[in-house]
């Protein structure tokens, strides 16, 4: 009975812990997102589920940034950061339970007949003993919760490990989009820079000819060539911009990209970028890796205190030993064999100088930054969103403007080049209106550009893409902390 006592009394011990509850704080941002102006109005609702092949719908874009999904070497190295904080995990809830170890062993010994002699002295000739014996080695029995504690802020730590390889393959996503749309920027602006430097040396080659017949003045042909010598400048910019961007989707996969992913133009890619559904909390933002990953920071610090405060108390080990010893193995395991042991101990430190409580002090000044740090993820991801917002809120109207802007630039260049045929102007103002034209088109592909990077940019702060939650192999599964 008193076995049953104490064995009970030692379960019941068993479940202490001091770790401190936990309550996920009060998101330190508005409930709703900045209205005005600048901002898109948005109703309140929770944000539908989405994955990247909702928002990126170009067949071409999906088989790119599933390549890299594969391939990237930051990807990769995230995935063994991923395994070695499972890894570190499983150790440490490993210590919960005793260390059993066993061995065997065989000795020989050979007495001489001479060796000794008398009564009462140890038989002569060959002794063969056996021995068997297991046990459990310095068992830490987890009374105050110290080794539960410590395998609960390792498991959260691997969590956060694991989020944030899912922050690390959004902003993969949407860098691969980012990079795919500025090459097709870079293919449209190098048309129009290859059309321009074409109308430009025709411009020229008539400017000289009118000055070489004595009809054109020569700022006329200076004019000219400015148009032409910037056009020429443009092209070769484009030229090393499409190297660079194809580089830098190289480098973003991890393997060479096949130049049939690459897009053509960006008037063909714009319409394939589809716009997150409208009705969003700001709570949404609890959703993003990068918070997820703060938030388990935060746990595990918060479970450090608990290993903290239960290293305060004694700690009870036991070290238990039994085996089999015999002289002959056909009686190695029968009754009088048998022998055992058993060797509990408690340490506690009398004196450390106030070091155990310090590090109480200490773990819980860890909780307090991670709590700061978890809170400033969040302040970050609202700012973010919100600056998101506010471009998306205006560039509708930007690229209308720049649209109107454009077509009376192109119009303008049309009829000055109406005029000048007709005697009525001098070419002086065709040249001028070719070059605001010319600016002009640019803008608008920069425009465009931005307009379409710009549902990428609330895509990648949103967060939330269900099909990016899983590693590279699946789900890993791990069972509670025991």
């Amino acid at each position: 009975m008193k076995r049953l006592v104490s064995a009970a009394l030692i379960a019941s011990l068993a479940g202490c812990s001091f770790i401190p509850h936990y309550e996920r704080p009060t998101p330190p941002v508005p409930t709703s997102w900045p209205a005005g102006d600048p901002y898109l109005r948005q109703s309140e609702a929770n944000l539908p589920s989405v994955t990247y092949r909702d928002i990126f719908r170009d067949p071409r874009l999906q088989r790119i940034i599933e390549t890299a999904l594969v391939n990237n070497r930051n990807l990769r190295a995230t995935f063994a950061n991923i395994a070695a904080a499972r890894e570190q995990y499983r150790i440490q809830r490993a210590d919960i339970l005793p260390d059993v170890n066993a061995n065997a062993s065989l000795t020989e010994a050979d007495r001489g007949s001479g060796a000794s002699s008398g009564v009462g002295s140890a038989a002569s000739g060959r002794r063969t003993t056996y021995n068997v014996q297991g046990g459990i080695s310095a068992f830490e029995i987890d009374l105050f919760g110290r080794i539960r504690a410590l395998s609960e802020a390792a498991q959260n730590r691997y969590f956060a490990t694991e989020a944030g390889a899912r922050a690390t393959r959004l902003t993969l996503v949407g860098d691969i989009a980012n990079a795919w749309l500025a090459y097709a920027a870079d293919k449209d602006l190098l048309a129009i820079g290859e059309r321009t430097a074409a109308s430009a040396q025709r411009s020229v080659e008539l400017t000289r000819a009118r000055l070489n017949g004595g009809v054109a003045p020569r700022t006329d042909l200076r004019q000219a060539e400015q148009t032409l010598e910037q056009a020429r400048a443009d092209v070769a910019q484009s030229r090393t911009n499409l190297a660079q961007d194809a580089n830098l989707l190289q480098l973003l996969v991890g393997s060479p990209v096949d130049p049939a992913l690459l897009p053509a133009s960006l008037t063909e890619v714009e319409g394939t970028i589809a716009e997150l559904p409208a009705g969003l909390d700001s709570t949404i933002l609890l959703r993003r890796p990068d918070v997820v990953e703060a938030e388990y920071q935060l746990r595990a610090a918060n479970a450090q205190i608990g290993a903290a405060r239960a290293a305060l108390f004694p700690r009870i080990s036991l070290t238990a030993l039994l085996g089999f010893a015999s002289t002959a193995l056909s009686t190695l395991f029968t009754a009088g064999s048998f022998n055992w042991s058993v060797s509990p101990s408690v340490s506690y430190s009398i004196f450390q100088g106030g070091a155990a409580k310090a590090n109480v002090r200490l773990t819980q000044a860890q909780r307090d930054a991670a709590l700061a740090q978890y809170e400033g993820a969040i302040q970050t991801a609202f700012r973010e969103v919100a600056d998101a917002l506010a471009r998306r809120g205006t560039i509708d109207e930007q690229l209308r403007a720049q649209r109107a802007f454009f077509a009376a630039a192109e119009d303008n260049y049309r009829l000055s080049q109406a005029r000048f045929q007709g005697g009525i102007d001098p070419f002086l103002q065709t040249l001028i209106a070719q070059r605001s034209y010319y600016s002009a088109e640019r803008t608008l592909v920069g425009t465009r550009l931005t307009k379409a990077q710009n549902l990428v940019q609330l895509y990648r702060t949103l967060g939330g893409d269900s099909q990016l939650d899983a590693t590279r192999d699946g789900p890993i599964p791990l069972s509670p902390t025991p």
